[in-house]
């Protein structure tokens, strides 16, 4: 019996619409029932999930370290209805949430009709969170730089798949069980691994991304899961561009990197010593001579882009060039200290 005919009957037995979710609040199965329908519980089955501000309404109540059903009250303001929340645990660990619409007569009696069911849905949301444990596992091993790791590992994914690196947070458990088959994941510290799809990559990052609230980086496509080593490495540095450059952030995809490619492949001291190229600037001068460069030299359009007047943006191009000893008119020059600049952002950035 899967998680779908679980709920179903659950919703049966106790004639009342009733939600199945995970510990981050993904939707895994619902079932209708007559009765009345709530604004959060429609919009987690129109977006898979519910919002964070209700998340937060309903962890205050304790659902997350419960060891029997809570009641939770309605409130008008966020839409939501009084409500049973069933905690599916399993050997004293939580893995989601039965979620069952109360209008008064959902009594302890009831309850206890579908204990049974209750178990039912959390050894099987267990036993799905062993299987993935084992299979992040083995993928560790697929991205291992040694070789000789790699050697005694295989994944059947069909290709192209793109690895992807998210960054951990600490005190922080992902249910990475609840992700598509064929997705595999191995929680880490600091880094998260995980294997899609190369068409699904980014919609994957964006879901483990949401589920620690930090950033991850999308390595290139590879036909071979043989060769899915190399997208890992790419993901990695990708990760870090996503952690250091605003326009990349949170998640960011190698092939859309750019320049960047070779920049986060530099040690801090080598971005250092790039970065001195442009140390002599401020930060006024350093966003207008940037933003030039990235213009291609057009005056017009970054006059345009920084809100100035185009006598205003020379005038500041030359006291640049004063500054730094470089001639803006000169092509090794230019791309000198666009890469200086480049290299300053990525050590100014948060991580």
């Amino acid at each position: 019996m899967d998680l779908q005919e679980i709920v179903d009957d659950i919703a049966r037995v106790l004639d009342a619409p009733a939600t199945l979710e995970d510990r981050a609040f993904q939707l895994l199965a619902y079932a209708a029932q007559s009765g009345d329908i709530d604004a959060v519980r429609r919009e987690s089955i129109l977006r898979r999930r519910a919002s964070d501000e209700v998340r937060a309404y309903f962890e205050g109540y304790g659902i997350a370290t419960a060891t029997g059903p809570v009641r939770v009250p309605g409130d008008q303001g966020l839409g939501v209805l009084a409500r049973v929340c069933v905690p599916l645990r399993h050997r004293e660990v939580t893995y989601g949430y039965l979620w069952l619409l109360d209008s008064g007569a959902l009594t302890d009696a009831h309850l206890t009709q579908v204990a049974p069911l209750v178990d039912r849905a959390a050894a099987a949301l267990a036993q799905e969170a062993r299987r993935r444990q084992d299979l992040g596992v083995r993928l560790r091993d697929l991205l291992s730089a040694d070789p000789e790791v790699r050697a005694g590992v295989r994944l059947e994914l069909p290709g192209p798949v793109a690895a992807i690196a998210v960054q951990s947070a600490s005190g922080r458990v992902a249910p990475l069980w609840t992700l598509p088959r064929g997705v595999p994941a191995d929680a880490g510290d600091p880094v998260t691994a995980v294997l899609a799809p190369a068409a699904q990559a980014r919609a994957v990052a964006e879901r483990v991304r949401a589920m620690y609230g930090t950033a991850a980086g999308i390595g290139g496509p590879r036909q071979d899961t043989g060769e899915a080593w190399r997208s890992w490495r790419e993901a990695r540095l990708a990760l870090r561009a996503a952690q250091r450059v605003a326009r990349f952030a949170p998640v960011a995809a190698w092939t859309d990197l750019g320049v960047h490619r070779l920049l986060v492949r530099l040690s801090p001291a080598e971005l250092a010593d790039l970065a001195g190229e442009a140390a002599a600037l401020d930060a006024e001068l350093a966003r207008t001579v940037v933003t030039y460069l990235d213009q291609g030299g057009r005056a017009r359009d970054t006059a345009a882009r920084l809100g100035v007047h185009r006598q205003t943006l020379y005038y500041r191009l030359a006291k640049a060039e004063r500054l730094t000893g470089l001639d803006l008119d000169d092509g090794e020059n230019r791309l000198v200290l666009h890469l200086g600049l480049k290299a300053a952002e990525l050590l100014a950035g948060p991580a």
